[in-house]
């Protein structure tokens, strides 16, 4: 741990050099925010080359940023801290499509027709006889925050009617489950939509490259080899200076900050954190929709969704509605599965597995449980795929970084001065693009540190028991989530059945 005689350093000099290793969601943020107060040495690493892929995975891309869409949403049930984050969100989401529709755009986006936030509501369904005490605290913390209304009872005819005013009648029964007799008992939050990840991504690096910020891509000169150390740190000493990092080029580029931004490989380059977070993966599938399913589940007509998000293997998941190419994405989240590998100090550390870094292994195969609860919910939800000969045309693991309570990890390392992480985002850090960053640099800067969330993003260690604990770390090879033991599922035009004996 870092000396208790040494704090960690404070920043101030707007031309200290910083490097920001990662340009996903963290990364883009801090360096905007970065520049935005006027540090003007700042260099952004990644080994993806993202000013040319412009972040779409259809283009190589493999990251947890690099994706077609995620889901907006201010309900956050108790936790108020990140409802009044979203909600900061918001305002800037919707500050950066006037920007893109003023002509302020990268080559490649269309001021007039391109967005980065749709907001079309994002309905969070259960297959409870009532609503989870979750969202009933999420619907009294929204009025507590002067948002009246706009969390809606699907079941509430008052909120119904509500839904008609608002323009949202379209997201209280989406899958047209009344007519058939089923159940459609959920919570439509009207500030909620989509973020168009990949676009959205690419506007942020735009906009960093606009305040002054330098990119470094490619997977030999952005990938980090090693951090370099002032020769006055020795291994005797509790804490080393880090003063910059050497990338797989062989090139040194020093400075006085390194943040470590790097998504899913932080906790591998970081092995401090093995108590903190680690590495999982989110199992994906994407349908190549006909022209007329593409219309009928069109944003405009069709929100963002969850259901029965936070219960266990059978559930968590999650969706969208067509994009303009007519691809419909379902996500599962229900397990979160990992690949521990042997690392060089002895330990296993889950470490993602993309057809970027890994372009000889079949990354395609997803669990197949993943699969079956994808399937089943197809069948029963959206029968009219099957009907039509939809089937399942891609699926991707997609890797995020949990910490073990689902709070982030902004902090400075313990035992490497200089080096600073943002990490840990636990599937939802991407609605706060825009925002987060402003407070990253509070931290780095020494400012707002009594903050509730400030105080949850510092430095810490996984408890003895598990009060508190949402996600179990560090099971190893052996662990019940470990991919190496668990039954993969290669899905290239999986036949989709609503009689499917699932």
């Amino acid at each position: 741990m870092e000396s208790s005689s040494q704090s960690p350093p404070l920043l101030s000099d707007k031309n200290a050099a910083i490097n920001i290793v990662g340009a996903g969601v963290f990364g883009l943020s801090t360096a905007i925010h970065l520049a935005q107060r006027g540090y003007k040495n700042i260099t952004m690493f990644d080994k993806q080359p993202y000013d040319v892929s412009r972040y779409s995975y259809f283009k190589g891309c493999d990251a947890a940023s690099a994706d077609m869409n995620k889901i907006f949403r201010s309900a956050y049930g108790a936790q108020t801290e990140y409802q009044n984050l979203s909600i900061e969100a918001s305002s800037l989401w919707r500050q950066w499509n006037e920007e893109i529709a003023s002509g302020n755009v990268p080559e490649g986006m269309n001021s007039e027709r391109d967005k980065v936030f749709l907001n079309h509501g994002n309905l969070s369904l259960t297959d409870q006889s009532t609503l989870p005490a979750w969202e009933e605290a999420t619907m009294q913390n929204m009025n507590a925050a002067g948002l009246t209304n706009s969390q809606l009872n699907t079941y509430d005819p008052a909120h119904v009617q509500l839904a008609q005013e608002k323009g949202f009648g379209y997201g209280i029964d989406p899958f047209h489950r009344r007519q058939r007799g089923q159940s459609y008992l959920g919570v439509l939050d009207t500030t909620g939509g989509t973020l168009l990840a990949d676009k959205a991504c690419y506007f942020a690096l735009h906009k960093a490259k606009t305040l002054g910020v330098r990119t470094i891509f490619g997977p030999q000169s952005g990938t980090l080899e090693s951090f370099i150390y002032s020769s006055s740190s020795s291994s005797s000493h509790d804490t080393k200076t880090v003063t910059g990092i050497r990338t797989l080029d062989g090139k040194s580029h020093y400075s006085s900050f390194t943040i470590m931004a790097c998504g899913g490989w932080t906790p591998a380059l970081l092995p401090e954190l093995d108590s903190v977070c680690e590495a999982t993966a989110g199992s994906v599938v994407i349908m190549k929709l006909p022209d007329h399913l593409a219309r009928r589940y069109s944003p405009h007509t069709f929100p963002s969704w969850t259901y029965n998000i936070r219960d266990g293997a059978e559930g968590g998941l999650y969706g969208f509605a067509a994009t303009d190419d007519g691809y419909m994405k379902i996500g599962y989240r229900g397990t979160k599965y990992t690949n521990p590998k042997l690392q060089h100090d002895g330990r296993e550390r889950s470490v993602p597995v993309t057809r970027y870094t890994d372009p000889e292994r079949i990354t395609d195969e997803v669990p197949a449980q993943a699969i079956k609860v994808v399937k089943r919910f197809i069948a029963d939800f959206l029968p009219d795929l099957p009907a039509n000969g939809v089937g399942i045309d891609l699926t991707r693991l997609c890797w995020y970084t949990d910490s073990w309570d689902n709070h982030f990890v902004i902090d400075h390392v313990p035992g490497r001065r200089g080096v600073f992480v943002a990490t840990a985002g636990s599937g939802h850090a991407f609605k706060f693009l825009p925002n987060i960053g402003a407070w990253v640099v509070d931290v780095l800067e020494g400012k707002g540190l009594e903050r509730q969330l400030v105080k949850s993003w510092k430095w810490r260690t996984r408890p003895e028991t598990k009060e508190n604990v949402v996600n179990e770390l560090m099971q190893g090879s052996e662990g019940p989530r470990a991919l190496k033991k668990t039954k993969m599922s290669v899905a290239r035009k999986v036949t989709l059945s609503p009689r499917a004996n699932l």
